[in-house]
């Protein structure tokens, strides 16, 4: 009894506090935070210090395990958590020199800047919570002490967002190893190249173990505590094509599922500033937000910001490299990694001129050759505290370009609309180009010196689009480019990236150009379409005529549903549960017999086996169509699809039944917003929200992802880690809605309260109207500590 009472006690007094008066150092007068139904905190301060110093302090009491968690990655400091499981993660970062970069940031900073200012305010809040304010139940889980938060904490945040966007990590030792196995026929089937550039195919026919650097970084990247960035979608429409006359906003980022939700929503209003935005844990400027004047978001830019160099040694003891015939000493930079619970981790970092060296540290392999990593996000200035500072606070069109052009790294599409009727996108990051014209989805030569040399672009020549004569601008995560003027001439290009498949984009076109004039209630509609715009396509390539005729019953009814879909992934449809076995199916049989298993596994969720499918369909004269197992035949592509259809339905009836109305969607697709601690039996159910069945797919514009392998079970990983549709012609009936929940303490009203509208497609209002969110029931009043 006793013990059930010091349980409920312990739940109280662990709640986040939503009214009442708190006294805090660093607000100069009475700040009032009102919290809406969905935990939403409204900020009313007579400065925008005091905002940033109440936001901080709201924040960290809804998230600060999550701001723990955060400015531990890039940093590589999760073994002091989790001992020595997560040692290979702090490996990958430490190695990776990003502590360097930071600091090197920090001692050239102009502190006198007021985005520096309004971040020492947001901090100042946040320590001050963890004076005042309860531990979380994390922190007394893991016996863990609270640590004071610094700017350099901040700069941690950008560095792990801009790892989770780069894609070159997970691509490019997977295509060089696929070209040193199988040689340059069977990855120019692949369709490599970007869409209008023909480069050379340059891969380095050593032997050195690129796979292994591969498998290491997905492997690092799946064990990481809190998720990735991995998509998005954005559309913004012109006044020409709103029925009300007036912009209309739309934009979802697509990130892993965790619990708890990614963004922290908040609204800050002063006499000088507003801004309801989407927050990520520590960095004070929200990377999505609106106003009255103005809406903007981002969506992954998806371009090639990170070059791998296969080194030579110099000599035989490894301590030097060759660069353009000179033996150059490897420069050594010595990490610790402190383990709780265990001794610590020393070792040694070797860089070049092109960078850190990742192989022989990441892989602990001697190798032939060592690899190098050079990343902009390391290399380049970093001003993405002043430029999300300026996104925020923008006076103009012209003002907010100036601010997105400062980013270097990761590279994002910025959506934006005004209330002046302004459409704009931006495709930001600091461009380069390798003047010898190699394919840099490749480990490149490092010994020569001919494959870094690298010419800069300027912003102008970024793919960017604003008031365009379509009257609405898009991003999906595809292939975009660049139109303007040189020399006199009209030019079109576009740059090396790991871009998704045009599907999502294909979709948002058709539907934006189906309609002459849009409202919000159509944006909505938009923004939740399951419909697919390939996978109809994909199935045309099968020859279901000869398989019909098949005696099996259930093939038979398969063919039916599959002719009868509308290629909506509904959660009670069977078509999509056929349809997604069969694609899994179709790429094993494909390229696992050339491929084998390890590179297979890595190839078979990467951006360009999404990009390859549908296209290799057409070239009925590939050679990954021949099964190089069976050396007395050559399969024909016909031979190849009427295997992959029977194999799938003796793989459904094994793993689902023999009744096909059993194999409904959402048997197999389900969603678990997974805690950390998540996988402790007695705290799962407690800690994780779900699983659910859900709806939605792979590539469509609900974007609720999966990864693809032979169980036929596809857990979600991923999704919109929040739906925004912004009306300019009623800006206070804009909505959101985020996964879970508001707050990441589970003894908070809000850590999961949104989750049920989320997956029925509702949405919450995003409240600027202060006689509405005056209404409040929960007012939090913050007094100046005197």
């Amino acid at each position: 009894m006793l013990l059930l009472l010091a349980c409920v006690v312990f739940a109280i007094f662990q709640q986040p506090t939503y009214s009442g008066t708190k006294k805090i150092e660093g607000v100069d007068s009475q700040t009032t935070v009102y919290f809406d139904t969905v935990g939403v905190p409204h900020i009313e301060a007579s400065s925008e210090k005091d905002a940033y110093t109440v936001l901080g302090y709201v924040h960290a009491q809804d998230r600060l395990w999550q701001m723990e968690l955060l400015r531990r990655i890039a940093s590589g400091r999760l073994s002091e958590l989790f001992g020595d499981k997560t040692i290979e993660v702090d490996r990958f970062f430490k190695t990776l020199c990003i502590d360097e970069s930071i600091e090197s940031t920090l001692q050239n900073i102009d502190t006198t800047t007021t985005s520096f200012q309004m971040t020492k305010a947001y901090l100042r809040g946040v320590n001050q919570f963890i004076e005042k304010g309860t531990t979380p139940v994390e922190f007394h889980l893991l016996g863990l002490e609270k640590e004071y938060y610094t700017v350099k904490d901040v700069y941690n945040v950008f560095a792990y967002m801009a790892v989770s966007f780069a894609m070159a990590h997970k691509t490019d030792p997977m295509m060089s190893a696929l070209q040193n196995k199988l040689g340059t026929a069977y990855v120019r089937d692949l369709h490599v190249e970007i869409d209008s550039l023909h480069t050379s195919i340059h891969g380095n026919t050593s032997t050195f173990e690129t796979n292994a650097v591969a498998a290491n970084f997905q492997s690092v990247l799946s064990q990481l505590p809190v998720p990735e960035f991995i998509g998005s979608n954005g559309w913004v429409l012109g006044p020409e094509k709103a029925k009300n006359g007036k912009v209309l906003f739309a934009n979802d980022p697509h990130i892993g599922y965790a619990q708890p939700s990614v963004w922290y929503q908040a609204h800050l209003k002063t006499p000088t500033f507003e801004s309801y935005g989407f927050h990520l844990g520590l960095i004070p400027f929200a990377m999505l937000a609106h106003n009255r004047d103005y809406a903007f978001g981002i969506t992954m830019f998806e371009n090639d910001d990170i070059d791998f160099y296969a080194e030579k040694y110099g000599d035989t003891k490894g301590s030097s490299y060759l660069y353009k015939g000179d033996t150059l000493a490897f420069e050594l930079r010595n990490k610790k990694i402190l383990v709780k619970g265990g001794e610590s981790v020393d070792f040694q970092v070797k860089k070049t001129i092109h960078g850190p060296v990742v192989n022989e540290v990441v892989v602990a392999t001697d190798s032939v050759h060592p690899i190098s990593i050079d990343w902009v996000f390391t290399r380049e200035k970093n001003e993405l505290l002043e430029a999300s500072y300026g996104m925020s606070h923008a006076s103009s069109i012209e003002d907010f370009q100036k601010s997105v052009a400062l980013i270097h790294a990761p590279g994002l599409n910025v959506m934006y609309g005004d209330a002046k009727g302004n459409v704009a996108w931006w495709a930001v990051a600091k461009l380069f180009e390798h003047q010898n014209k190699v394919n840099p989805k490749f480990v490149l030569e490092g010994s020569k010196g001919e494959d870094d040399q690298l010419l800069a672009i300027d912003f102008t020549e970024n793919p960017q689009a604003i008031n365009p004569e379509s009257k609405y601008v898009y991003s999906a995560n595809n292939q975009s480019f660049a139109h303007y003027k040189k020399e006199g001439k009209e030019v079109k290009k576009g740059y090396h990236g790991y871009y998704l498949p045009e599907d999502r984009a294909k979709q948002i076109t058709y539907l934006l150009e189906k309609k002459e004039l849009y409202d919000k209630e159509d944006m909505k509609a938009t923004i939740l379409n399951v419909t697919s715009s390939t996978a109809l396509d994909f199935l045309s390539y099968f020859p279901l005529e000869s398989l019909e005729r098949s005696s099996s019953e259930n093939t038979a009814m398969a063919i039916s549903y599959l002719k009868k879909w509308n290629a909506a992934f509904e959660t009670e449809a069977i078509a999509p549960t056929i349809y997604t076995k069969l694609m899994y199916v179709y790429l094993e049989e494909v390229f696992k017999d050339e491929m084998g298993d390890e590179l297979f596994q890595l190839f078979l969720n990467s951006h360009v086996q999404r990009r390859t499918t549908n296209y290799l369909l057409k070239n009925k004269t590939s050679l990954w169509w021949d099964n190089i197992d069976t050396k007395e035949v050559v399969e024909s592509r016909e031979t190849i699809l009427l295997r992959v259809f029977e194999k799938t339905i003796a793989a459904l009836e094994v793993q689902l039944g023999t009744d096909i109305d059993d194999w409904q969607w959402g048997e197999v697709h389900q969603v678990l917003y997974k805690h950390p601690f998540g996988e402790i039996p007695v705290l799962k159910y407690f800690l994780n929200v779900g699983p659910y069945k859900t709806h939605g797919g792979n590539e469509v514009i609900n974007n609720i992802m999966y990864k693809l392998d032979s169980t036929g079970v596809y857990n979600v990983t991923a999704g919109p880690s929040t739906r925004r549709v912004v009306d300019f012609s009623n800006i206070d009936e804009s909505k959101a809605i985020i996964p879970t929940g508001q707050s990441g303490n589970p003894f908070s009203k809000h850590y999961k309260d949104q989750t049920q509208k989320y997956l029925k497609g509702a949405f919450s209002p995003m409240l600027l109207d202060p006689n509405l969110i005056h209404q409040s029931k929960d007012k939090l009043y913050i007094l100046p500590e005197k």
